[in-house]
């Protein structure tokens, strides 16, 4: 199996809501039979069970772990409906891979076979006792996770506390990537071009999909082994149609397979966040840009998802992104090329769509306002040239919805709140 094959399994184990509880599901029925097993006379007379009180334990406790998964499923379904809805579709994707969801079904799951396979052991002179005391004790469990369970979904399904969580998880990705590129950054600098001269081969995608994540490390000694330089001609998160050009090979007295290279990186359906940092910043332009349609029509929302935003385009502003890097083998030669997003990117991403579709709110041209002159005070020189473009864009788009001169300066004003907060002189 190759690198891409088992992300590939990995994503869907990650995303699966069923490969847990199945185990928990089959855990159940190893636990029930050795707690028969060791089950013994010696147990403390105050908890022994007769054979019908045993018996009716079990069956209440695997009635009631059949309807609380139902429950969980329901609560399940509200998520989906309300992601979809009012959120973005693309947060499904980090909902999946919630633990405590999955810690819940399996506890249900694992109680329900525990108790069951232990009905079949009862018999008029011969009783579990151990087994039904542990029963009781899973239901205790299974109770308290399902009230852990119900806190967080009724506390962390709000927007704003979705959009912290992918605003962490998008930095988390960001700085690991960071730190991982410049590891592996060749000492004698990054070339002007990946090889200079040569011969040339190209690796096409077989079934084409969107680049989820790929292997520097192996795509860069299998560069090695061939004394050649690959060049990844797309970006994680693109979408590349069947048999477009994927690696270039440059140089080398022999190029690689191309089943080699393109079982190094892993297509998908849609995006993953793993070696994506944008695409947590995708997700939580969706939910600003969802609040401000007409139909919800919540600019307070985007103000509070712009917070998140705000905060993840420092991370991003202080991390020296490039458009391309250069990743070089043990011995310091480069050998891997693959490109990058720099800050205009992500800067572009995060602000063009809520400037758009914000810009009839005050409140959206304030905060926005509010966030990148921030920016101005706070980020290194080389990444203002693209803040400051995208200040005289908000400008001119401010400029164009109010005709208005008191309305126009009132939405001209910076607010960290978008409205309630201090006003500051207008600097224009």
């Amino acid at each position: 199996m190759s690198w891409a094959s088992r992300f590939r399994l990995l994503q869907y184990t990650k995303a699966s809501l069923w490969i847990v509880p199945l185990l928990g599901l089959v855990l159940g029925v190893l636990l029930a039979e050795w707690a028969v097993s060791v089950d013994s006379t010696g147990f403390p007379a105050g908890w022994r069970y007769s054979a019908s009180t045993a018996s009716g334990v079990l069956t209440a406790i695997v009635g009631a772990m059949i309807a609380l998964l139902g429950f969980v499923v329901t609560i399940g379904v509200l998520v989906v409906q309300q992601a979809t809805g009012t959120l973005s579709p693309r947060y499904m994707r980090l909902w999946y891979r919630d633990r405590l969801q999955k810690a819940v079904l399996a506890t249900f799951t694992g109680t329900f076979s525990f108790s069951f396979a232990l009905l079949r052991t009862i018999e008029s002179d011969s009783v579990p006792d151990l087994g039904v005391s542990m029963a009781g004790a899973a239901v205790s469990v299974s109770l308290l996770l399902l009230l852990v369970y119900l806190n967080r979904f009724t506390h962390n399904l709000r927007p704003v506390a979705i959009a912290e969580l992918v605003g962490r998880l998008g930095e988390t990705v960001l700085v690991r990537g960071e730190a991982a590129v410049l590891g592996a950054a060749p000492r004698a600098g990054d070339p002007g071009t990946p090889a200079d001269g040569g011969p040339v081969a190209y690796v096409r995608s077989e079934r084409g999909g969107v680049i989820q994540a790929f292997h520097p490390g192996r795509l860069t000694a299998l560069a090695e082994r061939h004394d050649c330089v690959l060049l990844v001609t797309r970006l994680v998160g693109d979408y590349v149609p069947p048999g477009a050009v994927v690696v270039e090979v440059h140089g080398g007295t022999s190029a690689p397979e191309p089943q080699q290279v393109t079982g190094l990186i892993a297509f998908g359906s849609e995006r993953t966040i793993e070696q994506d940092p944008a695409f947590a910043l995708r997700v939580l332009v969706d939910i600003a840009i969802r609040a401000l349609s007409p139909a919800v029509n919540d600019p307070t929302t985007a103000v509070q998802v712009l917070n998140q935003i705000e905060s993840f385009l420092h991370t991003v502003g202080r991390a020296g992104l490039r458009d391309r890097y250069v990743l070089g083998d043990r011995h310091g030669t480069p050998r891997l090329v693959v490109q990058g997003r720099d800050w205009e990117d992500y800067l572009q991403l995060a602000v063009t769509e809520i400037r758009e579709y914000g810009t009839p709110s005050v409140q959206i041209c304030r905060r926005l306002r509010s966030l990148l002159e921030g920016l101005l005070t706070a980020l290194p020189p080389g990444t203002l040239p693209a803040v400051r473009t995208e200040l005289a864009l908000l400008r001119e788009a401010v400029e164009r919805e109010y005709p208005d001169p008191a309305r126009r300066a009132l939405a001209r004003t910076p607010d960290p709140q978008g409205i309630g907060a201090r006003h500051r002189p207008d600097a224009d």
